[in-house]
């Protein structure tokens, strides 16, 4: 099976994206971890399919695949991948792109200097739809690791979300953390952590471990979750720029109940074929 791709990054977050529509693809977790394999295959921190909308009044399906095989619900980067590449590949000529992902509906609009805009929908806060095990909803919650412990806001922005706040971003044990809080058993689903140094109130940086690919150059999700952590606890104002290590993302919320904006760019790297 000869499959034709599109290897793309936004900050530095990088797919393989797959047209689903004009040629018959279907993929075995083995299939993906080759593909996102840096030795082997093409190398990616996720894959995505672009397939037929199944709802109505959606233009497009949106999957995303971690490099371990996993199916996931979202991805902020790649959304914004995704709508550079259905334009670029003709799929689309919209200037706005509703498209429908495990976690719901997401819209995505191409600005007039080609960034592109992600509604990312209205945070969830309540434990069982995020899911975290909880006797009931909180602001920050305590998170047992072999006798020590570290306190984290907990929310769903599509996926599941673990925040820390550090003083120092640069010396945070994002590897060996992220990995204990990844696979903690009050995530069921598992969990990406994320890691913020408030700067100031219109700027944080961030560092995310990644469920299933370890840390990456750039979150978009992540970036969301951090945004909203920090403006829960009256950090930070509604509209941030959040600084990753692979460039920076605009974020803005403007309350509980309220969808999260998500503006950045989406960079096409180049075309290929693998073999399967």
């Amino acid at each position: 099976m000869l499959i034709s791709f599109t290897k793309m990054h936004g900050l530095g977050n990088d797919f393989v994206v797959i047209d689903a529509i004009n040629q018959s693809v279907r993929l075995t977790c083995e299939q993906v971890r080759f593909i996102a394999d840096r030795h082997f295959g093409v190398g990616c921190d996720q894959l995505l399919l672009v397939e037929p909308a199944r709802e109505s009044g959606v233009d497009f399906r949106y999957r995303i695949f971690n490099a371990d095989g996993d199916e996931v619900e979202q991805c902020g980067n790649g959304a914004r991948c995704f709508a550079r590449f259905v334009r670029d590949h003709g799929l689309s000529e919209k200037n706005e792109i509703r498209v429908e992902t495990r976690s719901g509906v997401i819209v995505l609009r191409v600005e007039p200097d080609e960034q592109i805009t992600v509604n990312m929908g209205v945070p969830r806060f309540e434990p069982e739809r995020i899911p975290f095990q909880a006797a009931a909803r909180a602001d920050e919650y305590v998170l047992e690791l072999n006798g020590d412990s570290v306190t984290a806001g907990v929310i769903s922005v599509g996926n599941p979300h673990a925040v820390l706040l550090v003083e120092d971003l640069d010396s945070a044990p994002v590897a060996g953390l992220g990995a204990a809080i990844e696979s903690h058993p009050r995530f069921p689903q598992r969990v990406n952590v994320g890691f913020m140094q408030v700067v100031s109130r219109e700027f944080i940086r961030l560092r995310v471990f990644e469920r299933g690919v370890g840390e990456t150059l750039a979150c978009g999700t992540g970036a969301c979750a951090a945004m909203v952590v920090a403006r829960q606890r009256g950090l930070i104002n509604d509209k941030v720029t959040v600084e990753l290590p692979g460039g920076e993302l605009a974020i803005c919320w403007e309350g509980e109940g309220r969808p999260v904006m998500m503006t950045g760019p989406a960079n096409r790297v180049f075309e290929g074929q693998i073999e399967l």
